[in-house]
């Protein structure tokens, strides 16, 4: 698929996690094709610790991984990393950065971008939910089914931390509970068969 023909034809596959996600991320990314034609957006739930998964990820990927930036342009075969501090949204095929809306407690970056993107984008939707502390994005996956996307939380015997996936299974929108190695072929099948 060439960079030209971005519009919403693509799928978006929005991987939520956090403590212990790492390992997800590269387990995930290392068993995804580059050439697959997906976006992939990496949403670490983290206020204020500055993100290094741009600089660490491309050693487990062919795809292009970027730091997202204001109106940053959505395009296939690239891994997108949310920066720290701030809320990720979508509209018009862009990201859009804008404060961090929970500035105590735990964050809800992940639930906040699930939710735009089941507002603002009409392709196909994949969210996952991986390691960590917490439920970020749980109460978004309904929404995300209620538009035609796909649910899939880790299986939580294979996270390091496994309240976020308790907590997305706990909600009762979960299609798939797979390791991220498996999560991983899913993708691939889904993207496949262009559902």
């Amino acid at each position: 698929m060439d960079e030209e023909s971005v519009g919403k034809n693509f799928p978006i596959v929005c991987v939520g996690g956090s403590a212990g996600g790492l390992d997800a991320y590269t387990r995930l990314l290392q068993n995804l094709p580059s050439d697959l034609g997906v976006a992939v957006v990496i949403v670490n739930h983290l206020r204020d610790v500055a993100t290094h998964l741009h600089e660490i990820l491309p050693k487990h990927t062919t795809m292009p991984v970027e730091l997202i930036t204001e109106r940053l342009v959505i395009q296939p075969n690239h891994v997108f990393v949310i920066p720290e501090k701030r809320d990720l949204h979508i509209l018009d095929d862009e990201f859009r950065l804008k404060p961090i809306s929970k500035p105590r407690g735990w964050p809800n970056v992940i639930t906040v971008f699930l939710r735009s993107l089941a507002t603002h984008w009409g392709g196909q939707l994949i969210a996952v939910i991986v390691s960590g502390y917490d439920g970020d994005g749980a109460e978004a996956l309904c929404g995300i089914k209620d538009v035609g996307g796909i649910t899939m939380a880790q299986m939580p015997d294979t996270a390091s931390q496994s309240d976020m996936p308790e907590t997305a299974i706990a909600s009762g929108c979960i299609d798939f509970i797979l390791s991220p190695k498996d999560i991983a072929k899913e993708i691939k099948r889904i993207a496949n068969a262009g559902i």
